[in-house]
């Protein structure tokens, strides 16, 4: 089960949202606002967020540059009633996983979930991976050492 923090100021949508990501078998965990969003990152491990453009306090926007800042690898979609082109290409550029316009087609919602969720899983082994490899090259000279010290105790 994946932890999904869904960020979204109206609250008819913020159900929704959280019953269909609940439906999918992932826990929907909920924010109102940018601000509240990131006390819960840092409270909760988060898998995946999706998140509205417009809120109060604190922007879609803003909120992804300061996740970027907390965690880079987590894939943030975002969401809004009023796409623009610009808010489409700063999304991006500031590192979206992806973006999507209301009404959200929960088809088009689902495979952009799944596929930010294998990303953020691939993103884990990867670095899992690195540290193996790391630790590896480290023990080889460890194991060298070892192996020509028994061989001078065993002559």
């Amino acid at each position: 089960m994946n932890n999904i923090l869904i960020v979204e100021d109206e609250e008819d949508i913020l159900d929704m949202l959280a019953d269909v990501v609940n439906k999918w078998g992932h826990l929907p965990i909920v924010a109102r606002d940018g601000k509240d969003a990131l006390e819960k990152i840092n409270e909760v491990p988060i898998d995946l967020v999706l998140s509205d453009i417009r809120m109060p306090n604190m922007d879609g926007l803003t909120f992804l540059e300061r996740v970027k800042k907390v965690n880079p690898n987590l894939a943030v979609i975002l969401i809004t009633g009023y796409p623009t082109v610009d808010s489409a290409v700063r999304s991006m550029k500031d590192g979206a996983f992806d973006y999507l316009t209301k009404p959200v087609n929960f088809d088009e919602l689902k495979v952009k979930v799944d596929r930010g969720l294998e990303r953020n899983r691939l993103s884990k082994s990867i670095s899992l991976l690195r540290g193996i490899n790391w630790s590896l090259i480290i023990s080889v000279p460890i194991w060298l050492l070892l192996g020509i010290f028994l061989a001078r105790m065993l002559r």
